[in-house]
């Protein structure tokens, strides 16, 4: 039976997807590229069977998901691609205005509650389609995540820059989990067989992206705008484990999200198997 991934069209994925699809037979995937909103959205709704997508996705509706084991994305500190932009120092941010990006929702609720919980902030947030520099005349500050994000640290301008996985370590000690494997529990039911395979190749895909970061860089897309000695920076910046310190990390973030009311409850960790 056909298993259908969702895949997330940022820089942060494109070492496990390219291992996956170079070195294991994937006749029987279906590909189907989004940012992460989108696939959340898509997963939710049953028009994906397992992606990796954001971890707050699961936190809202873990009673019809599970977790493929041992792989994430995820920060321990700086993270690179997920940065607050402000105007004004992070700590004069109290009741001033947030645009959010439209692609993300971890990270959303990452911000809030870094603002909230470690500097005591309340504050105003809207989404926002805009550019840096456009969204900084409308906006206090600016949340952007993934590709976006690393374009824009890159680029020339007189912002106060905050990498969010460096602000979770410092507050916590903790590694952040932005995105997670997520399976709908009735793709891993009727195609459970399938699924098993999956796991299996996403955990040896993850082995040989670690040890091929060099190779793949060299004919990412990604190539288009960021050097191939960046692009292997990057991915070294991520960690796509999810270990026992990750999971604490993870149910950290879930027990402050519920606490906000970001969440309607803390939800209980099922991996698959």
């Amino acid at each position: 039976m056909e298993i259908r991934i969702g895949e997330i069209e940022y820089a942060n994925c494109t070492p496990i997807f390219t291992a996956l699809k170079k070195n294991f037979d994937c006749s029987g995937y279906h590909f189907v590229r989004e940012v992460p909103s989108a696939l959340n959205a898509m997963l939710s709704k049953g028009e994906v069977d397992v992606s990796p997508s954001s971890s707050i996705e699961y936190g809202k509706s873990f009673e019809k998901y599970c977790l493929m084991p041992k792989i994430s994305i995820s920060s321990i500190g700086a993270v690179k691609s997920v940065f607050l932009f402000s105007r004004v120092p992070i700590e004069n941010l109290h009741k001033k205005t947030i645009g959010l990006t439209t692609e993300s929702d971890t990270s959303v609720n990452l911000l809030k509650i870094i603002l909230k919980k470690k500097y005591g902030h309340d504050n105003e947030y809207q989404r926002t389609p805009l550019p840096l520099k456009e969204a900084l005349q409308a906006n206090e500050g600016l949340l952007l995540i993934g590709d976006a994000a690393l374009k824009a640290s890159l680029s020339e301008h007189n912002f106060h820059v905050y990498d969010l996985g460096q602000q979770w370590y410092e507050f916590t000690g903790l590694p952040f989990v932005f995105a997670l494997w997520i399976v709908r529990r009735e793709a891993a039911a009727q195609k459970h067989t399938e699924m098993l395979l999956l796991r299996d190749n996403l955990l040896l895909a993850k082995k040989l992206a670690y040890d091929s970061y060099d190779s793949i860089a060299l004919d990412s897309r990604e190539r288009e705008w960021m050097s191939a000695s960046a692009l292997v920076d990057y991915w070294k910046t991520i960690s796509y484990d999810l270990t026992a310190d990750h999971l604490k990390g993870l149910e950290t973030f879930y027990r402050y999200a519920a606490e906000m009311e970001l969440i309607p409850t803390q939800p209980e960790i099922s991996l698959f198997s």
